[in-house]
């Protein structure tokens, strides 16, 4: 078993400034890949939202881990910038909160890996409700986007994590995904500042 390398009691205020530039150059990288990236599997899921939105039904946000912390706030979002949206925990949802989802919903499924267990347990179940399914995911090959009716791929190039693990880059684009989905869906649905004053009391 490898020693843990001692710790710096003061690093000094160069080394520090240096590594955390570092963290945002990759992210930048990560936004930059997503940006490029960008293309025909996008404006299939705003139709779909919009789809959804319009035949009254709403957009299902679900994920676990970093990936459920981020889709919470997709949600939010999307909500408060008038396209309906909940969050739906996927444990949860085997307990009882799928009643929470109906066939006039679209269900975005959010794991970066593609294989996450506990998200991948609930899919059959949505799918025997009638629910669409668009996998947001790093990697298309993935079970997940083979669960799916469509597949969003959102690969970057690396993590900051110096392992390459913990997400970091992968929850950055995320969160940007999300932003730019939201933000289409405004423009699009006319989505005006009395709209936006109306759910901001």
């Amino acid at each position: 078993m490898e020693a843990t390398p001692p710790v710096e009691e003061r690093p000094s205020a160069e080394g520090i400034l240096r590594r955390a530039a570092e963290v945002i150059d990759i992210e930048i990288a990560g936004l930059q890949a997503l940006r490029q990236d960008l293309g025909e599997e996008f404006v299939q899921l705003v139709q779909d939202c919009l789809a959804t939105i319009r035949r009254d039904g709403k957009l299902v946000l679900c994920g676990i881990g970093k990936s459920g912390h981020i889709s919470k706030k997709i949600a939010a979002t999307l909500a408060s910038t008038g396209s309906r949206a909940i969050f739906l925990h996927p444990v949860e949802a085997m307990h009882g909160d799928l009643g929470e989802v109906s066939e006039l919903d679209l269900m975005l499924a959010v794991s970066y890996s593609g294989e996450t267990d506990e998200l991948l347990a609930v899919l059959p179940a949505v799918k025997r409700l009638g629910v669409a399914i668009v996998a947001i995911t790093g990697k298309p090959e993935s079970r997940l986007a083979g669960w799916s009716d469509f597949c969003v791929p959102m690969p970057v190039p690396r993590e900051a994590c110096p392992f390459n693990l913990a997400p970091t880059t992968t929850t950055t684009a995320l969160a940007a995904l999300g932003d730019a989905l939201a933000m289409v869906l405004l423009d699009c649905r006319r989505f005006g500042l009395n709209d936006y004053a109306k759910l901001h009391p």
